[in-house]
């Protein structure tokens, strides 16, 4: 190791004159620099493989699987509700019925004008087979018939729209109307959600869009369950870019068995993607040195030499290794502050632990 030489002064008289003369001597060892052919102690570590996955943060907003505002389709009162707030129900389940004394009443006209004709029919029939009746009038009173059929299914729809069933499984929101009250189209009855499965949107860069693809999972987190992860997958993405802000909207699906998830709800979303198993060395192995990142291997005469390296994606306390190192070599973690390249150290390993230091 090289040595700091301290100034001594002598006085010297030369011909009446006083010289000073400089003169060093070693004081301690410089930082970095070798220590005159001493062994300096050093903690290693092998290189290893880690999984290293890019993350990529963002928000999201909580949709519904299926959703839908319900209401009537025509004007009338509600005659009765079956259902209640908050209402798991099933599709086709009959939540409202309004009046239907009138669309009754042209129901049943429907049905015995139908008959009639049936048996006009029949009878017309009989006679046309013993030829009392034209062919043609056979023909006309067939028309009637379909005519009649064709007025019993639209009374039947008439007081079919008289009732407000649920279009899908799912859960009622909050009741909005009571019985007896005027509804009219548009009117709001009630909400239905299907959040069995709940769809997440998120906003993305357009520079990483390409890298991502359906199918890729993600982990979404909500303030309102600090302690929960939801898992899911990206199922599409969408065709256009914002021009305001150059993101693109991306959906996924979480399953929400529960029901903690609840439409509208603002998630946190960690997208993971290109996930590799790669050599890694821990973050306190590197030397940077201007914009290029070193390492000291120790060979197997335990002296040092330097090593280049191209460093990738980082990991709590580890960093991926592009090029540069081979599995199994030794590099140092902790005295490369005090070596140089060709330096001999006397290596010490780390434990599993963690905890200690042990000589090889």
């Amino acid at each position: 190791m090289k040595k700091i030489l301290a100034p001594l002064v002598l006085i010297l008289a030369i011909g009446g004159a006083v010289a000073f003369v400089y003169q060093f001597e070693p004081r301690g060892d410089a930082p970095g620099a070798s220590n005159g052919g001493g062994i300096t102690p050093v903690v290693v570590v092998p290189v290893g493989r880690d999984s290293f996955v890019t993350t990529l943060e963002s928000l999201g907003t909580v949709r519904a699987n299926e959703s839908v505002d319900l209401a009537a389709k025509v004007t009338g009162r509600v005659a009765s509700l079956g259902f209640t707030d908050g209402q798991q129900v099933r599709r086709g389940d009959l939540l409202v019925r309004l009046d239907t004394a009138e669309e009754q009443a042209e129901l049943r006209e429907a049905e015995v004008r139908l008959t009639e004709q049936r048996r006009e029919l029949e009878r017309i029939r009989g006679l046309v087979a013993e030829r009392n009746l034209p062919r043609q009038r056979l023909d006309e009173q067939e028309s009637r018939v379909s005519e009649a059929e064709a007025r019993l299914e639209a009374a039947r729809a008439r007081l079919d729209d008289r009732e407000v069933r649920a279009p899908f499984s799912g859960m009622l929101g909050l009741r909005r109307v009571s019985v007896g009250a005027l509804v009219s189209p548009g009117t709001l009855i009630t909400t239905l959600d299907d959040v069995s499965v709940v769809k997440l949107d998120f906003t993305v860069p357009e520079t990483f869009l390409p890298g991502i693809t359906a199918g890729q999972e993600i982990v979404a987190r909500s303030a309102a369950y600090p302690r929960e992860a939801f898992s899911g997958k990206v199922t599409s993405i969408d065709t256009r870019v914002d021009p305001g802000t150059r993101a693109g909207t991306v959906r996924a699906e979480i399953p929400n068995p529960d029901g903690l998830l609840r439409p509208g709800m603002l998630m946190t979303v960690r997208l993971m993607k290109d996930p590799a198993e790669s050599l890694s060395v821990p973050e306190s192995a590197l030397v940077p040195l201007r914009d290029e990142q070193y390492v000291f291997v120790v060979g197997e005469d335990d002296r040092v030499e330097r090593l280049r390296i191209v460093t990738g994606r980082r990991a709590p306390g580890r960093v991926e290794v592009l090029d540069g190192l081979e599995e199994g070599m030794r590099v140092v973690v902790e005295g490369s502050h005090r070596i140089g390249a060709g330096a001999r150290v006397e290596v010490r390993t780390r434990d599993a632990s963690g905890s200690g230091d042990t000589a090889s």
